[in-house]
Parts: C-alpha cells; structure tokens; sequence
C-alpha cells in the first residue's frame, strides 16, 4: 500500500536495521564475489508484471537472497578490484533521511535548508582542497559529470569560432574526459594525449611541444587536464608544473581528483599534491574516498560567474524574482542537472559526525596497506611490482619459478587466467591494468575495513589459486 501504518513503518525499520547490522558484521565471512550467471538471477526473480502488492517481508526476503546473495560485496576489506568505497553507516543513515525528506535542489526556494547545507558543506570541502576564499561548486553524480562541468567551464573562456579546440590530458587519463569532450561538441579527435614518464606521470615537455604544434597548425588550445591519483597507477602529475604551462600558454588547468584528491587529508601524501588549489576547477568523488555510498561526486571551480555564463538558460517559468541573493541562488545556472537529489546530506553527516582526523587517518592506513604490499612484492621471488606505488593503488604479476623463462606473452596470458580465477573463489577480488603494453594485477585499498593482514592473504590467495590451476596442466 502507498501509506502504511505507523506500526507497519516500525516493523519494516526494524526489519531493515536488523539486516544491515547482520551484513556489517558477516562482512569477512561472506565471499567478495559469487560466480553466477544472468540466467541463474533471472530465474529467481518472478518475471511477471506485478498486478497485486506483495507484503514488505517477502521484498526483503527476496533482497537478502538473491540481490545480497549475487551481488560484488563492496563494502569487504578485500575487495581490491576498482576505486570502489565501501560506504559508511552514517552516510547509510543519511541517504535514508535526505529520501525521506525526498528534497529536490533545483533552486534555494524548492529546498532552502538542502541548498544551505549544500553550499556550506561545498565550502568544507574547498578548506580541504586549499582553493581560495569566493571558490564554487555543486554535487553532481561522479567524478565524469565533474569532469564535463570543469571542461565546458573550460570551453566558455576560448573563442572557438573560427578553428577547433585542443585538449590535452596524457595517455593515463580516464575515459570521461575524452567522453566529455564528445558530448561537448570539441571532438574526440582534438583530444591531444600526451606521454607519460616512468611514474606515469605527464611529461611537461611533451605538453609544451604539443601545444606549441597545434598553435603552429591553427589550433586553439584551451585546456589541460591534470591527474591526482591516475585510474591505472594512481600516478600524481606535476600539478606546479603544469600551472606554469597553463599560464604560460593562457590555458584553463582542470584537475582530475576523483580518486585521489582526498588523500591531501592525509599527512604522508600531503606534499604530492602542492600546486592542486592553483587549479581552475577540480573534479572530485566524495564516493570514494570520503567512504561514501555512491552516488555523490562534486566539482569545485575558482570563479562561479565562468560557471554561471557556460550553464545558466533564462526560461519565464524559471524566473526568479522578489529574492535576496542568496535566496535567489539557482543551482541549475551552475550545472547541467536540473533535477538533483539531497546528495550533501551524506557528505556533511560524514564529515561532521566523523571529522578529518578520523578521516585522515583511515586514508594513512589505506596507503600504509599498498606500501605493505609493495613491499612484500619486492621481497618475494614469485611476483613483480608492475609501478611503483603512490597512492593505494597498486599493480603487479605473479611469475612463479616455473615461468620465469617463458615469453613476455606467456606470463600476461598466465595473469589473464589468474586474475579470472582469483575473482571466482571469492576470497579477494582484483581487477587489472596494461602498462607498457603489459598486463598487471591491480589492486586498490579504498576500505577503512581493509588491514595489513589483509594483503598477506591476497599474496595467499594468488599462491594457492595459481597452485591449484598450475598443476593440472
């Protein structure tokens, strides 16, 4: 039924609380991933179009059994595999709360206290960041709609009437940014990559000498996007370095942060991101690592009023009159979305109830768990480190004994085979990266849960896994 009881609310609350209570603490005992198929799933689900309602016990029951039950369990210590947040139960708390309240942030006049807490908590996070006094920002869904917001920011500052854009980004940038480029009407084709170095991290000369190339050719080159924390390695650019290119060459700097910028919480990384609040708009994922549920991502700019020009549409059922300005502040002039869910509730829940201590130091532990690893891996005679660790991202291969002189080939197609039977036996979960046209294992700690003992038992894990396929061939 559409309205039920009291009493009936009451039982499902308790019902639900008793779940999330019992999942929390099975977590370790549960397997990171149960091999299945569409075809098993289906089968479980009644396919018919529903005509009646159906009690709330047997939702939930069929929730436990079979969404839980064949579901990546994300929220586990060693699920390693992608830059994924286990989420937090107060930020659990929140999201049910900000449903409730059910508020839509389109302007300050549809959800004045929403749209406060909004701004407020956008400012925390430019304190974090080190961006200047007057800086702007909005919560958006992920870090490739922040993306798209920085890079059409980007677009407004460039008169691009009479010759194509450039973009520059370097090889190891994440797919959005390109993405981004195509929805905006720049063009795939005039995304420029540049090359990395060792570290992966973009090659400043290589960006210059692209630059000055296109300009040559009659391009218009209007943005760089740099990277705190690349996708594939966890790779930092030289973000002080790249300001001065930009500067030099009046182009706008767009920092991808999604993953890693956060990390500036923490101490031992903190210098890695010098030259981060020098950016002229940053993209970021509270959903990672702020250890939210997703989905919140948030993007921060120096100047709202370039923002404003590249987003606002004057429309008269739209227009606002008879307000203050801050009360006629309209979320939609700074973005695409116009319909938006209370996403800053989670965030300040977190932050408040947590604090950047807290905070601060599960990402020290987090990156003191890949620097384990690394360090197990250097010390070991049946595993390679594949890059060198700078975040908590890390990749490697296994080449035991009995492949140490077979082909480069041989040993990818070993770690192909490895890395689909790891994520089938469901004790740890990875993903994978090719670097230099090599095929690593990757990993990524991006959990609170996540400890050093934890790593012992994926090294484990890929010894016994690889043991068990290796003698029967």
């Amino acid at each position: 039924m559409l309205e039920p009881s009291a009493d009936e609310i009451r039982k499902w609350s308790n019902s639900v609380a008793q779940f999330m209570i019992d999942y929390l603490e099975g977590l370790r005992r549960r397997p990171v991933y149960r091999h299945t198929s569409s075809r098993e799933i289906r089968s479980r689900l009644d396919p018919a179009l529903p005509v009646k309602g159906t009690d709330f016990d047997s939702l939930l029951n069929v929730f436990q059994e079979t969404i839980v039950r064949f579901s990546r369990q994300n929220a586990h210590p060693r699920m390693l595999g992608y830059v994924q947040s286990p989420g937090t139960p107060i930020a659990v708390f929140a999201d049910l709360l900000a449903s409730t309240l059910n508020a839509n942030l389109t302007i300050w006049r549809s959800a004045p206290a929403p749209v406060d807490l909004e701004r407020l908590t956008i400012d925390w996070i430019r304190q974090i960041l080190g961006f200047k006094t007057g800086a702007g920002g909005l919560f958006v869904s992920g870090g490739s709609m922040a993306n798209l917001i920085g890079i059409a920011m980007a677009r407004q500052t460039k008169d691009y009437s009479s010759a194509p854009l450039r973009l520059y980004a370097s090889s190891e940038t994440h797919f959005s940014v390109a993405k981004a480029a195509a929805l905006l009407g720049i063009g795939r084709e005039n995304v420029r990559y540049v090359a990395v170095d060792e570290r992966f991290r973009i090659r400043t000369d290589d960006l210059v000498a692209k630059i000055i190339a296109d300009l040559e050719a009659g391009y218009v080159p209007f943005c760089v996007v740099a990277n705190a924390g690349t996708v594939n390695t966890g790779a930092i650019d030289p973000l002080a370095e790249i300001r001065e290119t930009a500067d030099h060459f009046q182009l706008w700097m767009h920092v991808d942060g999604s993953y890693g910028a956060f990390a500036v919480l923490a101490e031992s990384a903190r210098k890695l991101f010098e030259g981060m609040e020098q950016a002229d708009s940053i993209a970021l994922d509270p959903h990672k690592w702020l250890y939210l549920p997703v989905d919140v991502g948030c993007v921060i700019y120096h100047d709202p009023g370039i923002a404003r020009a590249a987003f606002a549409h004057e429309a008269e059922y739209t227009r606002m009159f008879g307000e203050e300005a801050d009360e006629a502040f309209v979320c939609w002039d700074y973005g695409p979305e116009l319909s938006r869910r209370f996403r800053a509730l989670k965030v300040w829940m977190l932050l408040k109830g947590v604090g950047l201590d807290s905070l601060g130091a599960a990402i020290e532990s987090n990156l003191a768990c890949a620097r384990y690893l690394e360090s197990m891996v250097r010390a070991s005679d049946d595993f390679e480190m594949a890059a060198p660790v700078e975040l908590s991202i890390f990749c490697f291969r296994h080449v035991p004994a009995r492949l140490r002189n077979k082909s480069p080939k041989a040993i990818d197609a070993f770690n192909e085979r490895l890395l689909v039977a790891l994520q089938r036996d469901g004790s740890s979960y990875l993903s994978n990266a090719t670097l230099g046209d090599r095929f690593a294992l990757r990993g990524c700690v991006l959990n609170y849960r996540t400890t050093l003992r934890d790593m012992e038992i994926l090294l484990d894990d890929l010894r016994r896994v690889a043991k068990s396929f290796l003698s029967s061939t």
